[in-house]
């Protein structure tokens, strides 16, 4: 199953019950304000509103919450996940109780706004990277918050990058420690791999030029080079072409490391197919949403 399969798999038959665990952790036995205060028959109306430009991701996420509190919520939907929006574009409304509307605002704004972010940091790598005329791809990491990788992976695709493995099972990664705890050279690695698992895609990380060769050689799909500078990689990059000429299955060469969105450009120009960038997840700043509320008629 490929990563964004697996994703997809988690968030149809698993996101209920990933919702009500992070509605769990903030509701507890119950809201002692809005419990006290509003009502149970109270009614009001809400609107989520983006108060600065990004791309949106996670509104099935937002929407479901309010549903699971009580599904006598109404949600109207005006944009798609993956939507550029502008500051002040009103994304959603709510209509429905109030206690559930309240109940929900935090725990809905926290995952939209979050995977928001993620889309909007991933398409300006993206632009970054199609300004220089290249067709290098962004791809994500499991760099992710720990039981929300699919929403998270899900959101890098909303801002037009990619998912590299979901997990440790579905793609093999040879990385440094492999190398070094496994105690012998790249290619029997690689090989070891291949004869085990024939049909498993195999990325091998290389930290030199010496381990990238013993990678291609060996038959991984992959060549992950990284904290190379993009100079050494425009230097590099032809001689590995040249060395996986003939060879029954093609390469892809990944660069990692020490990308920002200042040198991503130089990155992409130096001849890689892909660039895998773990600030996608573990550093996106939230996009800046609101929840506006208000009463509504019974």
């Amino acid at each position: 199953m490929v990563p964004c399969e697996r994703a997809r798999a988690v968030l149809d038959g698993d996101l209920d019950r990933r919702l009500r665990a992070a509605l769990e952790e903030d509701v507890g036995p119950g809201d002692v304000t809005t419990d006290s205060l509003v009502p149970p028959d109270a009614r009001a109306r809400a609107s989520l509103i983006a108060r600065a430009p990004g791309v949106v991701a996670g509104l099935g996420a937002f929407a479901r919450v309010f549903e699971l509190l009580d599904p006598k919520v109404e949600v109207q939907l005006f944009v798609d996940d993956g939507a550029r929006v502008a500051p002040a574009t009103v994304v959603a409304e709510l209509t429905g109780p109030a206690r559930a509307l309240l109940v929900g605002e935090r725990t809905a704004l926290n995952l939209v706004q979050r995977l928001s972010g993620i889309a909007t940091l991933t398409a300006r790598f993206v632009e970054a990277c199609a300004a220089t005329g290249s067709r290098t791809r962004v791809l994500d990491t499991r760099k992710t918050t720990p039981g929300w990788r699919a929403l998270e992976k899900h959101a890098v695709r909303c801002g037009g990058g990619e998912n590299h493995r979901f997990g440790l099972f579905d793609e093999a990664m040879i990385k440094n420690n492999h190398v070094d705890l496994g105690r012998r050279e790249m290619n029997a690695l690689v090989g070891a791999l291949r004869t085990r698992h024939p049909d498993l895609r195999i990325t091998a990380e290389a930290r030199d030029e010496r381990e990238a060769l013993g990678a291609i050689a060996g038959g991984a799909d992959v060549v992950l080079l990284d904290n190379f500078a993009p100079e050494v990689l425009a230097a590099l990059c032809p001689k590995l072409r040249a060395a996986a000429r003939g060879r029954a299955r093609p390469l892809e060469l990944e660069a990692s490391g020490g990308v920002t969105l200042a040198n991503v450009a130089r990155f992409a120009a130096s001849g890689v197919d892909r660039i895998s960038i773990g600030a996608l997840t573990h550093s996106a700043p939230a996009l800046d949403l609101s929840l506006r509320l208000e009463a509504a008629a019974p």
